[in-house]
């Protein structure tokens, strides 16, 4: 049965698997690629996803899929977030950027493709500022600046229909000099390469300088999803192939400063016979702040039901995307796989280093609290 935005005009929690809250035990290790329920007994929504931690409280927002099912043309039920106090048990605390359905040419309609939110605080003013991708048709690619002077909203946009350097802009991430406060916008240039650009002071646009990296000449050798993260003098970029919703193979990269340049390190999960990132592909990682040295890369697995010899679709991508009717096809296959989306799983493990070089393995489930 299809069903029109309009049915959802209101927004509330799938019970798709739903536990009575007085009957959830609590969990005590993540278990990457399980269905994670929150502390209501719900399926989580924070796809695309980042972690934040202020006052003691880990907060881990992302896109909202839990109205995206076949027929409904909803992409995104807004941006919804949940708390924390150990990584494992997160409690739901709503939609902190609703959509906006009854607005057609909104970034917020649920139709829009809106992906990948990230937020950073302002130091200064504490302010906060969240960037999001809207995709269009093709190459098309859009963003939408908002600000809060809370978390958990209400958020107003600043920016629409915005191309960062006159460019299409894809996924990406913010970084914060932890020491000058200065911002950087790691973002890939659509099917082309990797732009870090300088953002302006108060983060909500840029500055104009900008360097670029990883130029390839197509997908699905393109590099997107940068995932960036600091361990003591060394700059890592995760990122991955452009292949879809369908996994590939990960790279990760090392620099001694946020301008590079870039030396690649090779794929970060060297033991999956698959290559492909376990079947899912990293959105941010985390540093934890109470740990020594405790990075999380944190991953969709956007399509858990495929196989992993179905999962690596990479030559296929290559054949889709030297074809003169690429786009289309590319775009009719996200549309396919969306109703898929609403069932999404999420792959969080732990980076350790040999030496210098980051390594991501395979564990059925682990806790923080192995981590000194």
């Amino acid at each position: 049965m299809s069903h029109s935005v309009a049915d959802h005009l209101t927004s509330s929690s799938e019970t798709h698997g739903e536990i009575p809250k007085d009957e959830m035990p609590k969990e005590t290790h993540i278990r990457p690629g399980q269905p994670w329920l929150d502390t209501n007994g719900n399926r989580i929504h924070a796809h695309g996803g980042s972690v934040l931690f202020e006052d003691g409280v880990f907060y881990w927002y992302g896109e909202n899929k839990e109205h995206t099912e076949p027929g409904s043309g909803i992409w995104h039920w807004g941006i919804r977030c949940y708390a924390s106090t150990d990584l494992v048990n997160w409690e739901d605390r709503g939609l902190i950027i609703p959509p906006t359905p009854d607005d057609n040419e909104s970034p917020l309609h649920p139709t829009k493709l809106l992906d990948r939110p990230h937020i950073i605080k302002h130091p200064e003013t504490g302010q906060y500022v969240c960037w999001v991708k809207i995709m269009g048709e093709g190459l098309n690619q859009r963003t939408t600046v908002l600000v809060a002077e809370d978390l958990l909203g209400p958020y107003e946009i600043v920016a629409t229909d915005f191309k960062p350097l006159g460019m299409n802009a894809g996924d990406f991430d913010l970084v914060i000099d932890p020491t000058d406060g200065k911002a950087y916008y790691y973002f890939e240039r659509v099917h082309s390469e990797l732009i870090c650009a300088d953002l302006t002071p108060d983060y909500t646009g840029v500055t104009g300088y900008y360097t670029t990296h990883f130029p390839q000449p197509a997908p699905p050798d393109v590099r997107e999803a940068p995932a960036y993260f600091r361990r003591g003098t060394k700059h890592y970029l995760i990122t991955s192939g452009t292949s879809g919703y369908f996994p590939n193979a990960s790279e990760v990269a090392v620099a001694g400063t946020y301008h590079g340049p870039w030396t690649v390190l090779g794929d970060p999960h060297p033991d999956d016979s698959c290559r492909t990132s376990y079947r899912s592909q990293v959105s941010s990682v985390f540093r934890h702040p109470h740990k020594r040295d405790l990075y999380i890369a944190i991953a969709d697995r956007w399509l858990p039901d495929l196989t992993p010899e179905e999962s690596n679709q990479t030559e296929r991508y290559r054949h889709l995307f030297n074809s003169d009717d690429a786009e289309t096809e590319i775009a009719e296959e996200s549309v396919q796989h969306q109703s898929d989306l609403r069932e999404a799983d999420y792959v969080w493990l732990p980076i350790t280093f040999d030496g210098d070089v980051p390594r991501i393995d395979w564990r059925d489930a682990w806790s923080p609290e192995e981590f000194n």
